[in-house]
């Protein structure tokens, strides 16, 4: 079965481009021109990603991602028109995933949709599934793709959660922010290395008690991450 992708514009010329492309390939694509329908049709159904317009009429991208990330750790990617780096960096604080900048190529588009893809856990090989980790009240389950600490779980964002489960594979190695960038992002991610900052402070703040004492994911200064 194909992948199953929310795509949300209020444009809809592009949400039928899009469709059209994505259909081709045969992924389900359902699509929603306005923040609130978006939010409401990712709380109806599952979704391997979502394509996330930041300019919606009666919500903004950016509430609609805040919202969805409140039950669902599904990849997001958001569509922004504009360049700004804050603009990126802002969608990312919000919990999205990645971002694709417009006009954009829909080739770009597709590629980028299945690299994503292959990194959650949908695309995860065999011999990843049914792995436990657990370190010091934090448990970690790499098939479910779910963390909890002390029974307590703890939502993730599909980035955040492959930060995690990589520095939690390999405790007390530390992994600089290029190659977190390029680990888990992928080499060709137009991004830079302040999308790490972002999501390791994000990471903290969820798994953290105090996170500016980090417990789990430290900081080796001028070096990297690395879990403890």
């Amino acid at each position: 079965m194909g992948q199953r992708i929310l795509v949300v514009d209020d444009e809809k010329a592009i949400v039928k481009g899009i469709r059209f492309s994505l259909e081709q390939d045969g992924m389900e694509v359902d699509c929603a021109y306005d923040g609130e329908e978006a939010l409401a049709l990712a709380k109806q159904n599952r979704y391997d990603m979502v394509l996330l317009d930041v300019m919606l009429p009666k919500m903004t991208g950016f509430e609609v991602c805040q919202q969805i990330r409140e039950f669902s750790a599904v990849p997001i990617v958001m569509l922004t028109a504009k360049g700004d780096d804050m603009d990126k960096i802002l969608g990312l604080d919000y919990g999205a995933d990645d971002y694709i900048t417009k006009p954009f190529n829909i080739l770009e588009v597709k590629a980028r949709i299945k690299a994503i893809i292959r990194r959650t856990g949908r695309g995860r090989e065999e011999k990843e599934r049914g792995r436990m980790l657990e370190k010091g009240g934090m448990r970690l389950d790499c098939d479910g793709r779910r963390v909890s600490i002390d029974g307590r779980e703890i939502n993730l964002t599909a980035k955040e959660f492959e930060v995690l489960e990589l520095l939690m594979k390999n405790p007390g190695k530390v992994y600089s922010r290029e190659k977190l960038l390029q680990m888990i992002w992928g080499s060709d991610y137009p991004g830079d290395v302040r999308t790490v900052d972002v999501h390791i402070r994000r990471l903290r703040e969820k798994i953290e008690s105090v996170p500016g004492e980090p417990v789990y994911v430290r900081t080796k200064w001028g070096v990297g991450y690395y879990f403890a």
